[in-house]
């Protein structure tokens, strides 16, 4: 399968964010492959920040015929708050004093020329959760890396893969001392030990498994 167009690409890398290129090739690769595997479901993205992994997969959507989601309350994971490593005071609203990434992701998506395929719905992920109803070919969580958020992520939306469909996790590190536990404690690790999902990739910290059953 050919990887992401070029084009594409360039505005991926050029877009804030924290998705390596070798991972985000793999996710393309990943989610292009689902949405042929399962055809006519969409795909799916917890926690877009500014748009920079929404274009691989929505680069994917398109080459599957298929659409993107792009779920994320837009204000900021924990750590990207101020005071911790991954602040970027540039994303902050001056008026309210928030974080408020909303803005940079419709401006990556409109360069991109994806507003076609991507569709951002703005809101707490465990709330979206509870209300999805669709079967999903693709999901992939990079949302809230807190325990408890990353557990609700694997709660509220890993139910809505379809079998054959594909679970991808960003920021997985089996050993503590590359990263923080909570993705792969509260998501790898249950979906693993769930039965449901294999593992059937690795690139850096991203995890590719496939729903079984």
């Amino acid at each position: 399968m050919s990887g992401l167009d070029p084009l594409l690409r360039a505005h991926a890398l050029a877009a804030t964010g924290f998705m390596p290129p070798e991972e985000g090739d793999a996710l393309y690769a990943a989610a292009a492959a689902a949405a042929l595997a399962v055809p006519g479901l969409p795909l799916l993205e917890v926690g877009s920040y500014c748009g920079r992994s929404t274009v691989w997969l929505g680069g994917a959507a398109r080459a599957g015929g298929t659409v993107l989601f792009a779920v994320d309350h837009h204000r900021g994971s924990e750590e990207n708050q101020a005071g911790w490593e991954h602040h970027d005071p540039t994303v902050v609203d001056p008026r309210t004093g928030k974080m408020d990434t909303l803005p940079r992701f419709r401006d990556t998506i409109h360069d991109a020329g994806l507003e076609d395929v991507v569709f951002a719905v703005v809101g707490q992920s465990a709330a979206v959760a509870a209300h999805w109803a669709s079967p999903l070919a693709f999901l992939f969580i990079d949302g809230g890396h807190g325990d408890e958020p990353a557990r609700l992520d694997y709660e509220g939306w890993t139910p809505h893969v379809a079998p054959g469909g594909t679970l991808a996790i960003h920021d997985v590190f089996p050993d503590p001392a590359d990263g923080g536990r909570p993705p792969y404690e509260q998501i790898y690790r249950p979906a693993v030990d769930s039965g449901r999902f294999e593992l059937v990739g690795v690139t850096g910290s991203l995890r590719v498994l496939r729903r079984v059953g």
